[in-house]
């Protein structure tokens, strides 16, 4: 009896399925990316256990994706083991695996050809054990990190980034506004005298089609004005340049933050742009202008400690740890108030709100388990956040709450992700026309001309 087994005509053109070797770096970025891979085997190192292991204590994000994976595993497995291949069962799915302690000839150990046993090098010896156990299907290691796919590679491992929720044309993203020349007199007229214009399906003209929740510098031979179309209303409403809380806009760009931050009918707000644009100081000045609407102000940002070291190196107290990666969400605080004499009730009624928790300011590790109702929420460096993370917040909305996320997506701090893979990318790509989002990029830098010089020449 032949070994090979019979193959129908039918089963004999279909390709066989691939195995995708999973690095802790694509479970950190997103627990459920194991149910990524349409009907492909995945399988995890043992290494990759051993790394989760160590980062599911904590409450940063990293420590939840980590230890919601672990739950995961333990959940399929049931009383099997592991080591063996188990249905992800899922219409499509394929199977999964841990693959224990691989082995492979000594001319090609990653621990003797690098000269190290670091868990990197054993994860390439799990995907090069699995192209010698699997020589009819392709073995593909899947990594955030760019040099273990350089390693592969000089090994003849294909290796990819793990690309679910990475956007393609960064370049192409929403700016959030546009220059319209050509628009009829008539409708800049009308707009002047009456603040607002019902544009059905936004058409001013034959030429001339308007998007939904964008910006607008519109331009005729004779005049000009800022305008907005929202679409929900189909409405296109002036932008004014107005003062807020003591921050008066420099240019249309900020002009147009500012309308669609106090707009009471946008829920969710993008606002990017390099150093120096004004993107948290102009979020943080609405905030205020709106108090009187919201029972609180929530600042909080990503913490990104330098090389990569945890926050628990630093002395001191939960707060005392914090504070150094707070302290730019605090100068703009501060520069709000500088807008006021201390004698003025603006000045006053800031350090009122901070000393009754009306204004909090917090790393986002700090939010677990609060109530996100009744709330403007500002998310400063967003552009340090995974799609996952993003989403994992916004769905956490409850009645009456605001969320607005600032960041520049080409200065990233984090390890393993880009500008096309950060979820600040993300949300602009994927929520572009919405009826409750509006986005705007801020590309004017307004701190000093220094500033700007660095922005343009550095």
């Amino acid at each position: 009896m032949s070994a090979t087994p019979s193959v129908s005509p039918r089963n004999s053109s279909k390709k066989p399925k691939k195995i995708f070797v999973l690095d802790t770096s694509v479970i950190l970025f997103d627990h459920n990316s194991i149910m990524e891979f349409d009907e492909h085997d995945v399988a995890i190192p043992l290494a990759v256990l051993e790394e989760l292991d160590e980062f599911k204590k904590g409450n940063d994000t990293k420590n939840f994706e980590a230890r919601e994976f672990i739950r995961f595993l333990d959940k399929k497995a049931g009383n099997r083991t592991i080591n063996n291949w188990i249905n992800l069962n899922g219409p499509g799915k394929g199977k999964f695996k841990v693959v224990m302690a691989p082995k492979v000839p000594d001319e090609l150990d990653a621990t003797k050809l690098f000269g190290s046993p670091k868990n990197d090098h054993k994860i390439l010896n799990a995907a090069l054990h699995l192209q010698l156990e699997e020589p009819n299907r392709k073995v593909i290691l899947v990594t955030k990190d760019i040099n273990l796919r350089l390693k592969a590679k000089s090994l003849n491992v294909a290796a990819e980034d793990f690309l679910t929720g990475k956007i393609q044309n960064v370049q192409g993203l929403n700016r959030g506004r546009e220059i319209l020349t050509g628009v009829p007199q008539k409708l800049i007229t009308q707009l002047y005298a009456t603040r607002r214009v019902v544009v059905e399906g936004g058409k001013v003209s034959a030429k001339i089609t308007l998007e939904p929740n964008q910006f607008y510098i519109m331009k005729t031979g004779k005049s000009s004005c800022l305008g907005f179309f929202h679409g929900p209303t189909q409405t296109l409403e002036l932008v004014e340049k107005n003062t807020v809380y003591g921050i008066k806009p420099r240019n249309s760009e900020q002009t147009f933050a500012l309308h669609a931050l106090l707009h009471p009918d946008l829920k969710l707000l993008t606002i990017t742009g390099v150093a120096g644009t004004g993107k948290t100081l102009l979020a943080l000045a609405a905030a205020l202008e709106q108090r009187r609407e919201y029972k609180q102000i929530f600042l909080a940002r990503p913490i990104v400690p330098l090389s990569n070291k945890d926050i628990g190196f630093l002395p001191g107290d939960a707060e005392a740890k914090v504070n150094p990666y707070m302290q730019p969400l605090w100068d703009n605080l501060k520069f709000i108030k500088n807008q006021f004499g201390e004698r003025d009730r603006n000045f006053k009624q800031i350090d009122e709100m901070v000393e009754n928790e009306k204004i909090v300011v917090a790393p986002l590790a700090f939010i677990r388990g609060r109530s996100l109702s009744n709330i403007i929420f500002i998310v400063d460096e967003a552009q340090n956040l995974t799609p996952h993370e993003v989403k994992t917040i916004i769905t956490r909305a409850g009645e009456n709450a605001k969320f607005i996320f600032t960041g520049d997506v080409q200065q990233i701090d984090t390890p393993y992700l880009d500008e096309q893979s950060n979820g600040l990318s993300y949300i602009v790509d994927r929520l572009k026309g919405a009826n409750l989002y509006a986005h705007i990029m801020l590309e004017k830098g307004e701190r000093s001309e220094l500033a700007n010089l660095a922005n343009e020449k550095l």
